[in-house]
């Protein structure tokens, strides 16, 4: 099964001077390399300041520029492993770096639809929505929102990468280390007006071009990040 680990910091916690950046940046090879087996795919986000928010809907799409107000912990980065059950993710979620110091929220996926080519410096969509929005798979609320999905996925077209979307919040993991000590917590990482229901890796030209793009995803919200262009794509077991 496939499982979305989302990357949560806080954003004093991200290393500003080169000594720090090359620090992360070794600890996250080496889990790279530890887990390489499990990782289908993953990168860093670029930091909220350069993205944007877009509400709305298809129909009347406001785009905000970011940062935006988030809670203690901002999405940093994502993984996307195969994993034989929720234990095996989380094992891998507990030695990703952002848990000792922030959070890993770990979702399982509806399927995936994995890049036919490694992403560089591309653009991930986080699709948001109210709870009460949230639909669950094999219901007849969900096929009406898939069908939507699949007219988008007809006018991006070679835009989309790839993406998925996510099991409903009720099914999230929370992990945290402290101390080595493994905090598990039900449910997303925090209680919002939004929760996470699914993503798209999005090819373009430039912000413009995927914020426009981005405009068009059937979701009540959508928050756009550039992608670090670090990432790994790795074919299945």
């Amino acid at each position: 099964m496939y499982y979305f680990a989302l990357l949560l910091i806080p954003d004093e916690a991200r290393p500003s001077d080169p000594d720090g950046r090359a620090a992360m940046l070794a600890a996250y090879q080496e889990f790279n390399a530890r887990a390489a087996t499990a990782i289908r795919a993953g990168d860093a986000l670029a930091p909220s300041a350069t993205g944007v928010r877009i509400t709305g809907g298809p129909t009347a799409a406001i785009v905000t520029d970011g940062p935006f107000a988030e809670g203690a912990e901002v999405a940093a980065g994502y993984y996307i492993f195969e994993a034989e059950n929720l234990d095996e993710a989380l094992a891998l979620a507990r030695d990703i770096p952002a848990a000792a110091h922030g959070a890993v929220e770990i979702r399982p996926m509806v399927g995936w639809n994995a890049p036919t080519e490694p992403p560089g410096a591309d653009w991930f969509a986080l699709l948001l929505e109210p709870p009460a929005n949230v639909t669950t798979p094999d219901t007849e609320e969900w096929e009406t929102v898939m069908c939507a999905h699949a007219e988008f996925g007809k006018a991006a077209g070679d835009h989309i990468l790839g993406g998925a979307p996510l099991h409903p919040p009720a099914t999230a993991t929370t992990v945290r280390v402290r101390d080595g000590n493994v905090l598990l917590t039900d449910g997303p990482f925090a209680e919002g007006a939004e929760v996470a229901s699914g993503f798209y890796l999005l090819r373009c030209g430039d912000r413009d071009e995927a914020a426009r793009i981005a405009s068009m995803i059937p979701a009540t919200s959508v928050e756009l990040r550039q992608l670090a262009g670090m990432g790994v794509v790795l074919q299945a077991r």
